[in-house]
């Protein structure tokens, strides 16, 4: 299931944050640090699914 979410995540990133911790306060900083910019988002996403 972290193969999914990791490719959903390169995709778009709130939606692999979203996966792993629903409609929380790291799906809503995931969004924000996307709409600055991709690779923030990307980051974050990456980083939430392989420490959760």
């Amino acid at each position: 299931m972290d193969i999914l979410r990791l490719i959903l995540s390169i995709i778009i990133p709130p939606l692999g944050v979203f996966l792993q911790v629903g409609l929380g306060g790291q799906f809503w900083l995931n969004v924000v640090l996307t709409i600055l910019g991709y690779f923030p988002g990307l980051i974050h996403a990456v980083y939430i699914i392989f420490t959760r």
